[in-house]
């Protein structure tokens, strides 16, 4: 009887055991599937965050490029301001000095060239005795000059019909001359 007792207490721990390793080898397994799962699940994850990141870097790359293609625009822009009203500060400089004295009375006499004097009227900021003295001959023949508040500097050679007249102030000049002096698109 001692022999059935030890057999029995054998089989016993021999199916405790293996009903224990059995159990052991399903919670390893039930863990091991648990851990695969929550692997793919951070990988998962994981590709998310990179490809959002990524998408982020793209557009704020695409964004510097665009930033950086505007400032270089802006400062061609302002290169070209600059220099267009240095053109235009010595453009008028020398128009206004050759609209003066000696030098207005030849443009005048220039712009009535071939035309009846006697129908014009040579509008100025001044009659001065020198532009007298440059056209009396046109004056003689019918020119009549006058003073003007419109013109600072240079003339206007009005129709004295009224029917128009030829703007060569300085203003005038200036904005005729000036599309010689835009400056080309820098690319």
């Amino acid at each position: 009887m001692e022999l059935q007792i030890q057999d029995l207490i054998s089989s016993i721990r021999k199916e405790g055991i293996e009903a224990a390793n059995a159990e052991a080898e399903s919670i390893v397994s039930d863990a091991k599937k648990k851990a695969e799962a929550i692997v793919a699940i951070a990988k998962s994850e994981a590709q998310q965050y990179k490809d959002a990141a990524e998408k982020e870097i793209e557009i704020l790359r695409d964004s510097a490029v665009v930033s950086c293609e505007q400032a270089k625009r802006d400062a061609v822009l302002a290169f070209k301001t600059e220099i267009q009203g240095e053109f235009e500060k010595i453009l008028a400089a020398d128009i206004r000095k050759e609209l003066s004295g000696e030098g207005l009375g030849k443009l005048i006499r220039a712009a009535l060239a071939g035309e009846n004097v006697g129908d014009y009227a040579a509008e100025v900021a001044e009659v001065s005795d020198t532009l007298k003295k440059e056209l009396a001959d046109e004056i003689k023949n019918g020119l009549e000059i006058r003073p003007t508040k419109g013109v600072q500097q240079g003339f206007r050679l009005a129709s004295k019909d009224g029917s128009g007249y030829f703007d060569c102030s300085d203003e005038g000049i200036m904005e005729m001359l000036m599309p010689y002096f835009r400056i080309p698109d820098f690319k």
